[in-house]
């Protein structure tokens, strides 16, 4: 699932077209591209799922409101997510990338995917689908994508 997420992201991202919505057509492609069918339906239901998240009303706890938050991680959290992978979400909430809202669409998106463990390189593709697929974020999400392709070796993640 998690490589058909990268696959959506990597090809359409950076393209003028715009993405195809239509679910035939999208499957379609995908299948052709060599992705099964099962697989395929699990990515676009975690991309419906990530869009449903910005509906205030479907999930009043991301209400952005919240001026500063401490995340306490469950244990199943913690037993996903390795330390160095929450540590970087600290990290990106000091810096002002992640707000409470967008860090909580994050944790909701990696809790989802269909992996045993999530590691820190996963979970910053998955902090770059979600600021992109968050209007306003578009800051947080060059910022992000800086951070990850343009800072020099050598920083703390």
């Amino acid at each position: 699932m998690f490589d058909i997420l990268m696959y959506l992201f990597e090809n359409f991202i950076h393209s003028d077209v715009e993405v195809e919505v239509n679910h035939d057509e999208l499957t379609d492609e995908l299948t052709r591209a060599g992705f099964r069918q099962q697989e395929i339906h699990k990515a676009l239901a975690w991309l419906e799922r990530l869009a449903d998240l910005q509906d205030s009303q479907a999930k009043p706890y991301l209400n952005r409101s919240h001026e500063r938050t401490t995340r306490v991680f469950t244990a199943e959290e913690t037993a996903r997510i390795d330390c160095a992978s929450r540590g970087f979400l600290m990290y990106l909430e000091n810096l002002g990338v992640l707000d409470f809202a967008t860090r909580e669409m994050v944790m909701d998106r990696v809790m989802e995917l269909d992996m045993p463990e999530v590691t820190l390189d996963d979970l910053k593709w998955v902090v770059l689908m979600v600021l992109f697929n968050v209007p306003g974020c578009e800051d947080a999400y060059n910022q992000m994508e800086g951070l990850l392709f343009e800072e020099p070796e050598g920083l703390l993640h």
